[in-house]
């Protein structure tokens, strides 16, 4: 079960990583970038729990910032995106209704945005934070909408009975 536990996390971990670098936008504002990895990040909460969500979101996104050029921000990354698939895993994690795997998503989405702006805020001030909260509201967003709904066709695929 262990060795198991572990494959699924290394995965969700790989998948985590490609996924966020696979399309990165840049906000000069405060030396950081949006992404699609917070799909990824719920689609693993989501399918399975918070620990694998919280181990895949924070160490998925921690080495993404460490291999795409923004090692500054790995350690702080690794808590808040652990954060954020931790409670969308015990949020929604296992639970079939669509409308428990959106609300999971968006206040997995909402702890992400407040992480990043508390630590903008103390590295850069007020201002920089709050407009790099707009881009990362709107990762959040997209974030909730893409994992949700790949969560339900990934959820119908696995199904038993499904050919």
């Amino acid at each position: 079960m262990l060795l198991g536990s572990m494959t699924w996390n290394a995965a969700s971990i790989a998948v985590v990583v490609v996924v966020t670098l696979l399309i990165r936008i840049p906000v000069p504002a405060t030396q950081g970038y949006i992404n699609l990895g917070d799909a990824a990040i719920i689609v693993c909460a989501l399918l399975w729990g918070p620990r694998s969500g919280g181990i895949a979101g924070g160490f998925g996104s921690a080495l993404a910032d460490l291999l795409g050029g923004y090692a500054h921000w790995a350690p702080f990354t690794l808590l808040i995106k652990g954060a954020e698939g931790l409670i969308v895993g015990l949020l929604g994690g296992g639970n079939p209704r669509m409308i428990r795997m959106a609300l999971a998503a968006t206040t997995g989405g909402i702890v992400m945005v407040a992480g990043y702006f508390g630590v903008e805020t103390f590295l850069y001030g007020w201002q920089p934070a709050l407009l790099a909260a707009w881009a990362n509201g709107l990762q959040a967003l997209a974030g909730a909408i893409v994992g949700t709904g790949a969560t339900l066709l990934l959820k119908r695929g696995l199904s038993p009975g499904r050919a």
